[in-house]
């Protein structure tokens, strides 16, 4: 089970974060080509658990040569209980001026259709109050509510639609 270390949307390219991006990215240093609010706190956050080369880590979400945000996984998919399929959690966020144009939708659909070929089932933790993105799940298909995790987020999922999947 892998990801491709670049996806490319009509307008985003997902790149894994290299080694020295994610040290700035913790760090809160700047680079060229990021946007003047980029890192956001939750970036920061997200990347601390960085693994070089871990397909399933970070990823830049780039539109044309300014980077917006971040999206990725949690780590590698969960082994899977017998007769289930592999598990991932996905998170993601944008700098406050890239909102509602549809580019967390664009670029979660982008992972999910790789998750897909995969054979990985995606769930996602969102904080109740968090409308805009609880839309953007909704609209890539996370139809399943698990409940509440320990901070109180919902957990929703996503049923796989790949070759394992409906």
């Amino acid at each position: 089970m892998t990801l491709p270390q670049v996806v490319t949307t009509e307008r985003l390219r997902l790149a894994l974060l290299a080694p020295d991006e994610a040290a700035d990215i913790v760090a809160g240093r700047r680079r060229p080509g990021w946007h003047p609010d980029f890192p956001r706190q939750d970036d920061r956050d997200g990347v601390s658990m960085h693994r070089a080369g871990d397909p399933w880590g970070s990823r830049t979400i780039v539109r044309g040569v300014t980077v917006l945000g971040t999206i990725g996984f949690f780590g590698p998919p969960d082994e899977p209980a017998e007769g289930d399929v592999p598990e991932a959690e996905v998170g993601y966020g944008l700098v406050g001026e890239a909102r509602g144009w549809g580019f967390a939708t664009e670029a979660l659909r982008a992972l999910l259709a790789e998750t897909d070929r995969a054979g990985v089932r995606v769930r996602a933790s969102v904080e109740p109050a968090n409308k805009p993105s609880i839309r953007v799940l909704a609209k890539c298909g996370f139809t399943e509510l698990r409940g509440s995790d320990e901070d109180g987020n919902l957990v929703m999922a996503r049923p796989l639609t790949g070759p394992t999947g409906g």
